[in-house]
């Protein structure tokens, strides 16, 4: 009876899992975007405390501006959030945005950005893995049932401090065992990213054109020595080529968010 019972319960839980992306895609995601929130919130947290936030004002500044201008723009609900943006001194190449409008950029990456549009197409993309929910779909496929359920019941009591449940909610989240060391999201996760992120940063104003530099920049950048960004985010060229196809809608989102007065001026 027991059985039958709990297989009930995950059969309802199945049925109620259906979500679906930005771009459209059905999703199966089981946890819930408060706790996902608090994971966030708590990760980027403990992150500030164990690595070195840069002094450097003026790239604080700029970054600040290029993310402020892509979350101005996000959809009502995703605007409840006070985004906060740091910038970490650190050399690698690394980008990335948490559930609970936590963004973190690396100072190693703004080598390889060279212009606001460049920087913007990294931070929309990881703004778009937060928007379409990646990291709850990550826990609700690759973790199951029982995990997610212990997951979930983990944060609402707000333990973090047990090791194991901190590893969960980490990898959950797409971050390594060290801060900084970002986890690799799949190839659709990726590709879903890609598209919504120019999405974003063309309705914010900036030049979706730029993406494919950015890429190139990476791939040339690979060349001598991998950058961590690319570590986690495979296929600079199909990246390429998928944009390229892309870049009519995203060119037709700028030209209207130019015609509204939507042009940002980042330094």
């Amino acid at each position: 009876m027991k059985k039958l019972i709990i297989l009930h319960v995950y059969v309802l839980l199945v049925l109620s899992a259906c979500a679906t992306s930005p771009m459209g895609r059905k999703q199966f995601i089981m946890i819930g975007p408060e706790q996902m929130q608090k994971m966030g919130i708590a990760s980027f947290q403990k992150m500030k405390t164990s690595s070195k936030i840069s002094n450097d004002m003026n790239a604080q500044n700029y970054v600040k501006c290029v993310a402020n201008a892509i979350t101005n723009e996000l959809p009502a609900k995703w605007q409840q959030h006070t985004w906060e943006v740091v910038v970490f001194e650190d050399q690698s190449a690394n980008a990335f945005a948490l559930p609970g409008g936590k963004i973190g950029v690396h100072t190693g990456l703004l080598n390889i950005a060279k212009n606001q549009d460049q920087l913007a197409t990294v931070i929309g993309h990881e703004v778009a893995h937060v928007l379409s929910r990646h990291g709850a779909e990550r826990v609700s496929q690759q973790m199951g049932l029982q995990v997610a359920m212990v997951t979930t019941d983990a944060i609402s009591k707000n333990k973090m401090q047990n090791q194991n449940n901190q590893k969960i909610l980490m990898s959950a989240l797409g971050l390594g065992a060290q801060f900084g060391v970002l986890l690799p999201f799949s190839r659709t996760h990726e590709s879903e990213a890609d598209l919504y992120g120019i999405d974003l940063m063309a309705r914010a104003g900036f030049n979706p054109r730029q993406s494919v530099n950015l890429w190139k920049n990476m791939a040339a950048a690979s060349n001598s020595k991998v950058p961590q960004f690319m570590s986690t985010h495979p296929d600079p060229e199909k990246r390429i080529e998928r944009l390229s196809q892309y870049m009519p809608h995203a060119l037709t989102l700028q030209q209207q968010a130019r015609a509204m007065g939507k042009i940002p001026r980042c330094k």
